[in-house]
């Protein structure tokens, strides 16, 4: 089996990828660039026991990472406990295979190219992709699969951490949906916080759909991802689709490409 491993800033999700792409297992864990190979491999030993497996299972590895310092850590880990070398998404012998048209190509994180990868393969036409993660990005393709831009928000846990850490008097509040019962003027603070943050957040989506839609001038299809994606789905029509493991399946479909070339 495959292990994809998505290195965001906030987690590291580990999968298994069987040979028709579907997840075997997941497993996350919090990002730190100083847990070492042996750390890792000591986690990942116990969570594949608790699946009746073993090491021995995965054949290759295939990273894709938004946090350079976490890189080599990762690469020691594949060598040294699975027995192989990683391959890197974007690096070396495993290419986009994308058109990225955009001024600054090499600064495209790879966890947007491996959604514009993936949603490609799974909608035809143009595409905006939303990923729920420490920044909620919004991606453009084309019809053609062509990565052609994009907007990076604030997620919306760095939204409320910033305005918990600047107003002393305001408290943590958890990331949910306001109630059903309540309107858009809170009589508390809490409530005031969760209308501002939720649905603050809901009419930030919308609205910069929208704004990307016109500019599109073509119909697009809307896909969701990101642990948070959930989060939103109930309370907007804006999603065509929910994808969870867009970024995982991303790397499976680029590490099968490149496979099959080598074949």
């Amino acid at each position: 089996m495959l292990l994809a491993i998505d290195a965001g800033n906030t987690n590291i999700v580990f999968a298994l990828v069987e040979e028709d792409r579907s997840i075997r297992a997941r497993w996350r864990i919090a990002t730190d660039p100083r847990r070492t190979a042996d750390e890792y491999a000591v986690w990942l030993n116990q969570l594949l026991q608790l699946e009746g497996l073993d090491r021995s299972v995965v054949s290759a590895v295939v990273i894709g990472t938004v946090v350079p310092r976490a890189l080599h850590n990762l690469q020691v880990l594949a060598k040294k406990y699975f027995g192989t070398d990683a391959a890197i998404a974007g690096k070396g012998g495993l290419p986009w295979g994308i058109a990225l048209d955009v001024d600054e190509p090499d600064s495209v994180g790879a966890d947007r190219a491996l959604n514009v990868i993936a949603a490609h393969e799974r909608h035809a036409g143009d595409l905006i992709i939303i990923d729920f993660g420490t920044a909620t990005t919004f991606d453009v393709a084309d019809y053609a699969g062509a990565y052609k831009g994009g907007i990076i928000a604030p997620g919306i846990n760095l939204s409320l951490d910033a305005l918990v850490s600047a107003a002393a008097k305001l408290p943590r509040i958890a990331i949910e949906a306001p109630e059903q019962t309540l309107g858009v003027i809170g009589r508390t603070t809490a409530d005031q916080m969760h209308i501002g943050i939720f649905w603050g957040y809901v009419a930030m989506i919308e609205g910069l759909v929208a704004r990307m839609k016109a500019e599109i001038g073509r119909p697009v299809t809307v896909v969701a991802t990101g642990g948070l994606a959930i989060l939103f789905e109930r309370h907007t029509d804006i999603f065509d689709a929910i994808e969870p493991d867009l970024t995982i399946q991303g790397l499976a479909i680029l590490w099968r490409r490149h496979h099959i070339s080598d074949d």
